[in-house]
């Protein structure tokens, strides 16, 4: 490991210092993982310069992956640092001051699958990624309303993923077990603590000294909206360090964000959106039956087991009605009606949620109402209620195959 004693360094030195630290203890999927944890270990020592405190998500899909070691190196180096293992949220919240700690939380798997008994620190853990959201509680000894700080930067690490709501405000790092070929050395805590805090000494002071530099930074952002929230304090920082850095920050941005996004798991609704629009093929209308049989015809699809029952229509409606899709009363080609749903009150919510990366030549037609006057293109027909979907187009001539008279 690079010698911490060096009189002086810059700041890009001390992030050289830094990663040769992290690449000392612990091997990361990547050199933009690395980079990125590297940032944001920096970044602790300057929350009072941000407006975002973003989270470090360190995941596994099993045991033994480095995720405890990695978060050791981070204990050592970051600022404050708070170990919220078996801590009662009440400790914590009076944990975070004004000049906030850095939270740890080790199995973090076990907060967020636990039913009850840790929703005052996920609120924490929520709540404290933008500066300015106080927790309020009631002291009923004075009679009066305490607001309670709750901006901190946290680290996570666990098995599996976390909630959509901490990993959209997260730099997430996927750990894997090591290959029989890759060694690290071993991190002994009385030997190896002091030497890291001595950096995280060093680190402190070249940051708490350009504070008010950072906070003025708006540095440009490869990415945009809640990302670039995330991600702006680690930029800064290397924007500030110089060197090699700035383009090693967005290069990490890019890389990191990019696997977030290609290996994140849809919500339940955007899942729901998507497999409506395969359900829908190019049929302007369904009814609500029809519909959920072709949901349901998907046997990797979570709805045939959504709830006790399945997916129901009353079920659906409920999930749908979050995008303002409704269903009515829709009259079909061979003149009869029934409850269903539009092709195109979805229109508004795929293109929002989960765009299409190429529309078909056809899409502007398919998402018009039918018109049983005549005047489209005859198309392939769908199969008949009650019977699952299997993908394939079979007869013609009609959008919708008619349905029994007033199901739904």
């Amino acid at each position: 490991m690079t010698d911490l004693n060096q009189p002086e360094p810059d700041g890009a030195m001390l992030l050289d210092q830094l990663l040769d630290a992290l690449n000392r203890f612990v091997i990361l999927p990547s050199q933009e993982a690395t980079w990125s944890v590297a940032l944001w270990i920096a970044a602790t020592h300057a929350q009072p310069a941000w407006a975002h405190a973003p989270r470090l998500v360190i995941k596994a899909p099993e045991k033994r992956c480095g995720k405890s070691r990695l978060l050791d190196v981070v204990e050592a180096t970051c600022h404050a640092p708070v170990i919220t293992v078996n801590a009662s949220p009440a400790a914590v919240y009076r944990s975070v001051t004004g000049d906030p700690p850095t939270l740890l939380v080790d199995e973090a798997d076990t907060i967020f699958g636990a039913k009850d008994g840790n929703e005052d620190l996920r609120g924490l853990l929520n709540a404290g990624h933008q500066r300015n959201r106080p927790a309020l509680r009631y002291d009923a000894n004075s009679g009066t309303v305490e607001s309670i700080p709750t901006f901190a930067m946290a680290a996570l690490a666990g098995i599996g993923s976390m909630p959509d709501t901490i990993e959209d405000r997260a730099v997430v790092v996927r750990m894997r077990r090591r290959l029989p070929g890759e060694s690290v050395a071993p991190f002994r805590n009385r030997r190896d603590r002091k030497p890291l805090r001595r950096l995280a000494a060093a680190l402190n002071e070249w940051l708490r000294a350009n504070l008010a530099d950072l906070e003025a930074a708006e540095p440009p952002m490869p990415v945009e909206d809640r990302a670039a929230d995330t991600w702006e304090p680690l930029v800064a920082v290397a924007d500030l360090a110089g060197g090699h850095w700035p383009d090693r920050a967005r290069a990490a941005v890019v890389a990191l964000t990019e696997a977030a996004q290609d290996n994140g798991a849809p919500s339940t609704r955007i899942r729901l959106l998507t497999d409506c629009r395969t359900a829908f093929g190019r049929d302007t209308a369904l009814p609500t039956g029809v519909l959920l049989d072709r949901l349901k015809s998907d046997p990797e699809a979570p709805w045939i087991d959504h709830g006790p029952t399945g997916l129901t229509a009353m079920k659906l409606a409920v999930l749908l009605r979050e995008y303002d899709i409704k269903s009515g009363n829709v009259r079909f080609p061979d003149g009869s009606q029934s409850k269903g749903y539009q092709r195109a009150d979805f229109a508004d919510a795929w293109a929002r949620y989960c765009p299409e990366d190429e529309r078909p030549a056809d899409v502007e037609a398919a998402v018009l109402p039918f018109d049983p006057r005549g005047g489209r293109p005859s198309r392939p027909s769908r199969p008949v209620a009650g019977q699952p979907w299997d993908g394939s187009d079979r007869g013609t001539a009609q959008a919708v195959p008619p349905p029994t008279r007033g199901t739904a």
